[in-house]
């Protein structure tokens, strides 16, 4: 089917109007588009190469019988892949829709006659339809490059995270990423799922971004591991987050301030999963400082320090050092209160009153087996080191 085509005359006084229309265009753009104020210099002169573009790829894609598709996509070719950054699809959409309302008022004065006004109407229609597909394109394909790119950033950073790079340059990189004001990050870290990882990473993120936690989510050999953001309280979204990795434990790391210091957070978490199975029984997930025995099996300095001057050391500086041999008395009869009784010369009474202490000193309480193991296993690892037989390394 033929379409109606425009005179010669009109087209030509379509092309000499291209200036006094993009003229119009920008004016019509500072009066109606809110956001076309807000553009830095440079960004407006991309938006004014796209608006010429546009006049000029009209004329040829007219001249050319409305055939040449490629014709719409050369208009954001004028302008850099960075206005797609710039200025969202839809301000571009209202810039097309001002530069089609620029150059439909004014074809009254631009057609001959009034067959040339319908051809020219029609073929407007079907351009500015054409533009909008291109347009479309055009920002899903940037999008689909951004989404490459940010993929790969973001295994960069998780992977400078668990190595311990300079912290300046895990900074850089994060706030490309919008990390630049995150705060309180934690590592979490276990198996990768053996069926699919891509789609358990997805959900991961999504999990997290529900919850309104940042999280950077990587697959690096076996391990999943996610680095999470604006976690001063993870509560039950642990929990959630580790349906998505494969079976296994799952570790948690300490929450440290910021991105600069989540390697330690990540050291800590990939010690706690490297001890895990020493503990069959651990919650899932389990955060590392819980792991601390575990951890000691492993040969972990760290754990070996923490539990030293963190659990020991207090209890030895206590009351005299009364409260370092209770603990140890208690332990060694079994967690038995009389026997501690008698071993000390006191009263069961006072054993109670000493055990009270020895929680609200060392922060673990001995009438739980858990954290009785956690004290028995500082009271060792401090023996070992007043012998010559290791030197813990604090935190």
């Amino acid at each position: 089917m033929t379409r109606p085509r425009a005179h010669e005359k009109t087209i030509r006084a379509v092309e000499r109007s291209a200036s006094r229309l993009t003229t119009a265009s920008y004016r019509h753009m500072d009066e109606h588009l809110p956001w076309y104020a807000q553009l830095t210099a440079q960004e407006r002169s991309w938006v004014g190469l796209v608006v010429q573009a546009g006049f000029a790829s009209f004329v040829e894609w007219y001249l050319n019988g409305g055939e040449a598709h490629n014709s719409a996509t050369a208009v954001f070719a004028a302008a850099p892949r960075a206005l797609t950054r710039a200025i969202t699809l839809n301000h571009t959409l209202d810039l097309l829709r001002t530069v089609v309302d620029v150059v439909e008022d004014s074809i009254p004065e631009l057609a001959t006659t009034p067959r040339d006004e319908e051809a020219l109407r029609e073929a407007l229609l079907r351009y500015s339809r054409d533009i909008a597909f291109a347009a479309a394109q055009v920002y899903a394909t940037a999008a689909e490059a951004r989404g490459a790119w940010d993929a790969r950033l973001e295994s960069l950073i998780v992977d400078a995270v668990l190595r311990g790079e300079d912290d300046q340059d895990v900074v850089g990189r994060a706030t490309a990423l919008g990390w630049g004001d995150v705060e309180h990050v934690t590592v979490l870290m276990g198996a990768a799922p053996q069926d699919n990882e891509a789609l358990a990473v997805d959900r991961l993120r999504t999990t997290a971004a529900r919850a309104g936690v940042e999280a950077l989510v990587a697959v690096q050999g076996r391990r999943l591991v996610a680095v999470l953001g604006g976690t001063p309280q993870l509560d039950g979204l642990a929990s959630a987050l580790t349906e998505h990795f494969g079976p296994g434990p799952v570790v948690l790391g300490p929450t440290v301030a910021h991105i600069a210091a989540a390697a330690r957070s990540a050291r800590q978490a990939e010690a706690g999963l490297r001890a895990a199975p020493a503990w069959p029984d651990a919650p899932r997930p389990v955060v590392s400082g819980e792991l601390l025995p575990e951890r000691v099996l492993s040969g972990d300095d760290q754990a070996r320090g923490w539990l030293v001057e963190q659990v020991y050391q207090p209890l030895a500086e206590a009351s005299g050092g009364s409260l370092a041999r209770t603990a140890e008395a208690y332990l060694a009869s079994g967690r038995h209160l009389e026997a501690t009784a008698r071993a000390l010369f006191v009263h069961p009474n006072t054993v109670r009153y000493r055990l009270g202490r020895i929680a609200q000193v060392s922060g673990y309480d001995l009438t739980d087996a858990r954290e009785a193991y956690v004290v028995q296993t500082a009271i060792a690892v401090a023996r070992l080191a007043e012998a010559g037989h290791g030197h813990p390394r604090p935190l």
